[in-house]
């Protein structure tokens, strides 16, 4: 299983105030839809074994797993509408038991630390996988051992904040760096795939 967590900051957790027509206008939702898609879709296809979190003002996460999604298409328009659908269930999410929104996702009540928490557990390693934060400032991914059922921690257009970088610190056992440039946060993910599709640029 490959999983990513992308925090949206910026994002509304009112639904009202997400507009199909203005999508970067609802805190730049619409990067945050390439990251669904870069994670999940192929040319021709979706992806196994992979779920993409978006964390919504600390507040709100939502998950799409690649596994039962059903309908979904990789425009931003179409994800934007399934991340307005969830923020729309929000009175159904009790506790951190998930809201179902529609087959492959779904919207918990937790923040970065609880979603952290659950994906990744204490020191990185936990029920899902090891705990990777993509950074500038990290090691580069061309030396890096592919680990076993990653969960990679990314932040939006914006640097993380400082609680989330202490956040995100005292979980994750490694810190990795995609490339010598600054990327999107959608074309990160991709490489992290293509690193991962070839066993660490080992295997074409």
């Amino acid at each position: 299983m490959r999983q990513f967590v992308v925090i949206g900051r910026d994002v509304p957790t009112d639904p009202d105030a997400i507009s199909l027509s203005d999508i970067p206008g609802a805190g730049r939702l619409d990067l945050l839809c390439r990251c669904v898609s870069a994670g999940v879709f192929l040319s021709h296809g979706i992806r196994e074994s992979v779920r993409v979190h978006l964390v919504i003002d600390d507040a709100f996460t939502v998950t799409f797993d690649a596994d039962t999604l059903r309908h979904l298409h990789p425009d931003e328009r179409n994800v934007a509408a399934r991340v307005r659908d969830a923020l729309d269930a929000q009175d159904d999410a009790i506790g951190h038991m998930p809201a179902d929104v529609s087959p492959g996702v779904e919207l918990r009540r937790m923040g970065l630390d609880a979603t952290l928490d659950r994906l990744g557990g204490d020191g990185g390693r936990g029920p899902d996988g090891t705990l990777v934060q993509l950074h500038e400032e990290g090691d580069p991914l061309v030396d890096a051992e592919p680990p076993a059922d990653p969960v990679f921690v990314l932040s939006d257009h914006h640097d993380f904040a400082p609680d989330e970088s202490e956040s995100v610190a005292e979980r994750a056992e490694r810190r990795l760096r995609v490339g010598p440039e600054l990327l999107h946060a959608d074309h990160a993910v991709t490489v992290v795939h293509n690193w991962l599709d070839t066993d660490g640029y080992a295997s074409y």
